[in-house]
């Protein structure tokens, strides 16, 4: 569930170029709205979560996210860390608008 019940809609990023993120909140709740706009902009990888978000447990609110009803596909893929060692990693694309819960 997003913080105060809300649910993201796409007007709230349309004309955003950069990812918003509130850093003084990292609780669960601030970490799915986040995310949640972050990929209402482009699929993101795990490692760009990680890096942009600061969001270390990545598949968890991803299946938080999938459990209130967006519809998020994964697509596997090879890429390098910083260090520039291959890793699989998933690419996280969210598809359309949701029949997201707000309970």
């Amino acid at each position: 569930m997003l913080p105060n019940n809300e649910k993201a809609t796409y007007s709230q990023v349309a004309n955003t170029n950069k990812i918003q993120t509130d850093t003084s909140n990292n609780s669960t709740e601030a970490q799915r709205k986040k995310l949640l706009i972050a990929l209402m902009q482009r699929p993101m990888t795990t490692i760009e979560i990680r890096r942009d978000l600061d969001i270390l447990g990545v598949a968890p609110r991803i299946l938080e996210l999938r459990r209130n009803g967006y519809n998020i596909l994964t697509f596997w893929k090879q890429e390098p860390t910083e260090s520039g060692k291959l890793h699989r990693v998933a690419l996280y694309a969210l598809l359309g608008e949701s029949e997201a819960r707000n309970d």
